[in-house]
């Protein structure tokens, strides 16, 4: 299996759950492992199976997606494993949910199958996968707030709370070089510190993190 993800597919409907592991089968980079279609069942074959990805349904029978993606980034075995939330909804509270627990990402339902594979990539290769438009209309109901990320911020260098702003504002890595005039190592660096002082997982969360801090704000126009 080598060079290949390895996905699960969590998704309750028989033959939406069939279309996506024929989808993922078809590509010579990925593979289906396995499949589940209730949170629990969601939670055991993640442990058994180790995927790189796990494509997640958040409304599941017994388990929500919320409680499965926080159970599987609970636990250390799976500390590669990355999880790609599938909603019916744009401003879906689960999917909020989610990503404060753990999931790297989230795409609509009525997404093309090229943008679904993309997004198993993207987050395969460590990135989140946040529409700057989609990210903004969720964060709108972060109230900023005195929680833990709040306080964790004030640990910040100057420095990072730059980079952690135009994280927050959706720039990629390059454009995040090119403003701040550093290199890829540095901007490396402070994304390490940023995830290990602010105890994120991943860019996903850093983004709620700045945003229920009140680091920055979701802009309301044309919303």
């Amino acid at each position: 299996m080598t060079g290949e993800i390895g996905v699960l597919v969590a998704e309750d409907q028989r033959l939406l759950r069939a279309s996506l592991i024929a989808l993922f089968n078809a590509e010579p980079d990925m593979t289906v492992l396995g499949e589940a279609a209730d949170g629990e069942r969601a939670v055991a074959e993640a442990s058994r199976l180790r995927p790189d990805v796990v494509l997640m349904d958040i409304r599941m029978p017994a388990l929500s997606g919320i409680e499965v993606t926080a159970r599987i980034c609970a636990d250390p075995r799976l500390a590669h494993t990355r999880i790609l939330i599938l909603s019916m909804y744009e401003l879906d509270e689960y999917v909020l949910g989610a990503l404060r627990a753990g999931a790297s990402g989230f795409l609509l339902k009525d997404a093309d199958p090229s943008m679904l594979l993309d997004a198993v990539r993207t987050v395969h290769s460590g990135q989140s996968l946040l529409a700057p438009s989609l990210m903004a209309r969720l964060l709108d109901h972060c109230v900023p707030a005195a929680t833990s990320s709040t306080a964790r911020l004030e640990t910040l260098t100057p420095r990072q709370r730059e980079v952690l702003t135009l994280i927050a504002r959706g720039m990629s890595n390059t454009e995040i070089e090119e403003e701040l005039r550093i290199t890829r190592a540095t901007r490396r660096s402070h994304i390490n510190a940023l995830l290990a002082r602010l105890g994120a997982r991943d860019r996903a969360q850093l983004v709620i993190a700045a945003y229920e801090a009140g680091l920055v704000r979701p802009a309301r126009q044309g919303l």
